[in-house]
C-alpha cells in the first residue's frame, strides 16, 4: 500500500488545478484517473473548438497558447500535458477507483489497474473531481442497447452516406448534426421542444436553422423517439408515430455526475436542488475529510461550473488542507 497526505480522485483540468496547489503548499498528492490525463477532454469531438479563449482555460499561472482566438481540443490537450510535467504532479493512468473506504486522516483509495491488479492508497484526506462526462443521460426507451446507439459524438467521418439521428437541440446536438451534415450523412434532427434551443451558440444557431429551413438537416420538433429498431427508429411525434430509416443514433442527451457513487461514499444531497451539501469555503463534504471540486459542486445543474471556474476550487481546497495538516 502506498501512502500520500492527499488523493485526487480524476485528473483532469480541476484535478490537475487540486494537484498543483496542494504541491505549492508542500502537500503530497496522488491524482488517479480511470484514462489518461484530462480523459474527458481527450474524448471530446476530434475537431472541437473551444467557446472560451485560452487564458480561462489556465491552470498554475502556466500562459496557454493557441493559433487562433479560440483554442482547439489538440490545443487544450497539449497544454495540460505541459502542465502536469511542469509541476511533476504523481499521475496514475488507467485506474478505476472502485471505493474509498476509512475515515478522515486514514482513508484507503482502493482502484484497479489497467492489468487488472489491484492498488491501494492510504491518505489523510480525499479530493473527488470526477467530472460528469462518464454517465450519459439515457433516453430509456426500447432499443436503446443496440450498438448503433452512440452517446459519445466524436468525428463524423465513419458516418459518411448513412441515415443518422440526432436527438437533442443544444451546442452538442447542433455541433453533430451539422458535421455530419457537412460529411455527407443524411441528417435526422429530434428534439422534445419546439426548436434549437437559445443557449446555442450564436455562430451556431442560425448555421443549423437555415440547414433545417433548406431540408438538408430533417428535424421534428416536439418530437421523441419511442423505440429504435435495427435499420429504424419510430418517433412520437404530433402527428402520431412516425417511422424514420435509420443507421445511427447519436443521443446528444446531456452527461450527470456519478451520484450512486457520492452517496455510496457519505455524499449528500439537497432534495430541492441536486446540490450536495459542503462547506462554502473549503468544499469539504459531509464526510469529514472528503472534498468535491468542480462541477460536482453543482450537483445536477451542471451548466453551471466550467473549466473556467471549476479551476478555482483547487486553490480554495488546498488552503483548507493545509491549514489542517499543519494544526
Amino acid at each position: 500500500m502506498e501512502s500520500t497526505d492527499v488523493v485526487v480522485v480524476g485528473a483532469g483540468p480541476t484535478g490537475l488545478a487540486c494537484g498543483i496547489e496542494l504541491k505549492r503548499r508542500g502537500v503530497r498528492a496522488v491524482l488517479i484517473d480511470k484514462g489518461c490525463v484530462v480523459n474527458s477532454l481527450y474524448n471530446y469531438p476530434t475537431q472541437m473548438v473551444f467557446f472560451t479563449t485560452p487564458e480561462l482555460l489556465e491552470i498554475g499561472d502556466i500562459p496557454m497558447t493557441s493559433l487562433n482566438e479560440k483554442p482547439v481540443r489538440l490545443e487544450a490537450l497539449k497544454y495540460y500535458r505541459r502542465v502536469s510535467e511542469y509541476y511533476g504532479l504523481d499521475i496514475r493512468q488507467y485506474q478505476r477507483v472502485s471505493r474509498i473506504s476509512g475515515d478522515n486522516d486514514a482513508f484507503v483509495t482502493h482502484a484497479t489497474d489497467m492489468h487488472a491488479c489491484p492498488r491501494q492508497y492510504e491518505s489523510k484526506k480525499v479530493i473527488l473531481a470526477m467530472g460528469y462526462y462518464d454517465v450519459p443521460n439515457l433516453l430509456n426507451v426500447p432499443g436503446e442497447d443496440l450498438p448503433k446507439v452512440i452517446h459519445y459524438y466524436k468525428e463524423a467521418h465513419p458516418y459518411y452516406n448513412h441515415d443518422v439521428i440526432v436527438v437533442g437541440a443544444k451546442n452538442s446536438a447542433a455541433i453533430a448534426a451539422l458535421e455530419l451534415h457537412w460529411y455527407g450523412a443524411r441528417v435526422t434532427l429530434v428534439h422534445r421542444g419546439a426548436g434549437i434551443s437559445d443557449r446555442v451558440k450564436y455562430w451556431i444557431k442560425p448555421n443549423i436553422e437555415n440547414r433545417i429551413k433548406s431540408g438538408e438537416v430533417r428535424a421534428f420538433f416536439h418530437s421523441s423517439i419511442a423505440r429504435i429498431e435495427e435499420t429504424s427508429v419510430v418517433l412520437d411525434t404530433p402527428e402520431g408515430e412516425q417511422t424514420v430509416k435509420n443507421d445511427f443514433v447519436f443521443a446528444m442527451t446531456g452527461y450527470r455526475p456519478d451520484t450512486e457513487f457520492l452517496e455510496q461514499h457519505g455524499i449528500h444531497f439537497e432534495r430541492a436542488t441536486g446540490r450536495p451539501n459542503l462547506h462554502p469555503e473549503s468544499l469539504e463534504s459531509d464526510r469529514k475529510g472528503v472534498y468535491l471540486a468542480g462541477v460536482l459542486v453543482a450537483g445536477m445543474h451542471t451548466n453551471e461550473i466550467f473549466i473556467e471556474n471549476g479551476r478555482f476550487h483547487g486553490k480554495q481546497i488546498a488552503e483548507a488542507i493545509a491549514r489542517e495538516l499543519k494544526a
